[in-house]
């Protein structure tokens, strides 16, 4: 089973949050996920949901500020073992094109 999860961390504060959403990041190469950092938060894929859970919870730890907001969404499709690329290849496939476009 493959359990995909978009997750953002980041400190309430004013100015650049990029070193502390970087702390977030380190924090996942101590487990056994894969993850893509995108402009808007992070991608991340494990084995199950309670590695996942344990990487998410130590890039919320990672992040140090008076205030950290996390938002997380779990996909935890139980009867496959589709990963995130093979979702994006179905969107494209539909399209018949890259689900992408530079401005």
């Amino acid at each position: 089973m493959t359990v995909i999860a978009f997750l953002t961390v980041s400190p309430v504060r004013k100015g650049s949050l990029g070193p502390a959403v970087a702390d977030a990041i380190a924090a996942l190469e101590d487990f056994d996920v894969a993850y893509e950092t995108n402009p808007m938060g992070t991608v991340i894929e494990a084995d199950d949901v309670e590695e996942l859970l344990d990487a998410v919870g130590a890039a919320h730890q990672a992040v140090e500020a008076d205030r950290v907001s996390t938002v997380l969404k779990i996909d935890d499709k139980r009867t496959s073992d589709a990963d995130a690329a093979s979702k994006v290849e179905s969107v494209e496939d539909a399209l018949g094109r890259e689900a992408r476009r530079e401005r």
